[in-house]
């Protein structure tokens, strides 16, 4: 049986900057988007600089995910 767990915008917040950090974003550039991540608003409610930063830095996470997951395969 599996449980559904409410998760707050803190905790939301706290873990998407945990993921940025780790993979090489910058701790302000991460602080910034995971606080407009965790805040769940729709993209027309965003300014088009918060759209640029997220954006940004989600791509470089994905890059840095993907070359982790491919090294962690060579490795294994």
């Amino acid at each position: 049986m599996q449980r559904k767990f409410s998760t707050t915008a803190a905790e939301k917040e706290r873990i998407f900057h945990t993921q940025l950090v780790k993979y090489g974003v910058e701790y302000e550039k991460a602080a910034k988007a995971a606080k407009i991540l965790a805040s769940g608003k729709p993209d027309e409610l965003l300014t088009k600089e918060e759209i640029e930063l997220v954006t940004e830095v989600c791509r470089y996470w994905s890059i840095q995910n993907k070359r982790y997951k491919r090294l962690n395969s060579l490795v294994k």
